[in-house]
C-alpha cells in the first residue's frame, strides 16, 4: 500500500516538474525542473523493481544529457538582464519542494526494500544482460546511439561562433585602394 502511495506521489512530482520545465522562461531553471522530473522517474523505475533502468535514467538522462544541455545554454549566453539578480524565495520554493518530495520518496522506497526480504528473481549475469541487449534489442541500441550523436552534432553546431564575413575584394565597397587614407 505504501509503494502505491509513493508511486502516485512521484508521478505527480514528475508531471509537475515537467510542466514547470515547459513553462519556465529561464532555460537553466527549466533544465533543473526537468532533472527533478527525471529523478522522480528514476525512483519510480526503482520502485517497479528495475534498478538498472533507474541507474540509466540518472546517469544518462539526468546526468549526461542535461549537463550537455546546460553547457549549450551557457555557451550560447543569451544575455538575459535578469542574470545579475539573485533568485528570490518564490523561484526556489517549487524546486526545493519537488526535490524534497523526490528525495524523501527515494529514501522511503530504499529503506522499505532493504527492510523486507522478498523473493526477487535471481539477478542475471552481465553476459546475459549484454546478450539480450545487443541480440534481441540491437536496433533500439543503435537508434539511441544515433539520437545521442545527433544531439551532440546539434550542440556543437549551436555552440559554434559565426565566422566573420569575408573581406571585400580590392576596388569594391565604394572606395578605391588608397582613398581615404590620411597622408
Amino acid at each position: 500500500m505504501i509503494e502505491q502511495t509513493i508511486f502516485y506521489i512521484l508521478a505527480a512530482v514528475a508531471v509537475i516538474g515537467t510542466l514547470l520545465a515547459v513553462t519556465e522562461k529561464h532555460p537553466v531553471h527549466a533544465i533543473l525542473y526537468l532533472v527533478t522530473s527525471l529523478f522522480s522517474m528514476a525512483t519510480i523505475f526503482y520502485l517497479l523493481m528495475a534498478p538498472l533502468v533507474a541507474a540509466f535514467e540518472v546517469i544518462l538522462y539526468a546526468g549526461a544529457i542535461m549537463v550537455l544541455f546546460l553547457f549549450v545554454i551557457m555557451m550560447l549566453d543569451l544575455g538575459h538582464p535578469e542574470k545579475g539578480m539573485a533568485p528570490g524565495w518564490r523561484e526556489w520554493l517549487p524546486a526545493l519542494l519537488l526535490s524534497a518530495v523526490s528525495i524523501a520518496s527515494l529514501v522511503t522506497v530504499v529503506a522499505s526494500h532493504h527492510a523486507t526480504v522478498s523473493a526477487y528473481p535471481s539477478p542475471l549475469p552481465i553476459r546475459e544482460v549484454a546478450r539480450r541487449l545487443f541480440q534481441e534489442h540491437g536496433l533500439a541500441v543503435e537508434l539511441v546511439s544515433l539520437q545521442l550523436l545527433f544531439a551532440l552534432v546539434g550542440a556543437l553546431y549551436l555552440g559554434k561562433s559565426p565566422a566573420p564575413p569575408p573581406p571585400l575584394p580590392e576596388g569594391k565597397g565604394g572606395q578605391r585602394p588608397g582613398e581615404g587614407v590620411p597622408l
